[in-house]
């Protein structure tokens, strides 16, 4: 295993700071560094959302965090430095919702290692998203978001087309 290893996880309802993850996975040793950021957009499943809310078990949310990081440093087994900041509370259209963010010696490893912990953390994570419509209603989402039944009705509602549950667009 790798003897370089260190990972930050947080839980915040202060506004997210991408400068704050990039400083900590920047190292001279590192040539890939890869950051997702998740904000907030105006749209999901065809409706018009003004904000988000979120809940979070924050002991054991930041548990899973740790051992999302520690998955990552097992599965990759490269020098890593690794970042995990999820937003808590209200936020508004535009706002970061999480950040995850990873320095590897090279490219391949720092994408691997990003995608596989924000993955982790939209389907592990004990993370409650609820979202606020324009029509004042709101409603908890589920973490699906990779599910093919969500993208299909994603990529219709775009296009302004409607998606069938076979995944089938009209």
């Amino acid at each position: 295993m790798s003897d370089l290893y260190t990972a930050v996880v947080d839980i915040r309802e202060t506004p997210l700071d991408p400068a704050a993850a990039l400083a900590f996975v920047s190292d001279p040793r590192f040539g890939g560094i890869n950051m997702f950021i998740g904000k907030v957009r105006e749209h999901n499943l065809g409706r018009i959302v003004t904000g988000i809310s979120y809940d979070l078990f924050v002991p054991l949310a930041l548990r899973t965090f740790e051992e999302i990081c520690e998955r990552a440093r097992k599965e990759i087994d490269v020098p890593m430095k690794l970042y995990i900041a999820h937003a808590k509370g209200s936020l508004r259209l535009g706002e970061i919702a999480v950040i995850v963010a990873a320095g590897t010696p090279h490219r391949d490893e720092a994408f691997r290692a990003s995608r596989l912990a924000i993955e982790a953390v939209k389907h592990e994570a004990p993370i409650w998203k609820q979202e606020h419509y324009v029509d004042g209603d709101s409603a908890w989402s589920e973490g699906c978001s990779l599910c093919e039944e969500h993208r299909e009705t994603e990529r219709a509602a775009a296009h302004g087309r409607t998606a069938h549950a076979h995944g089938h667009e009209h």
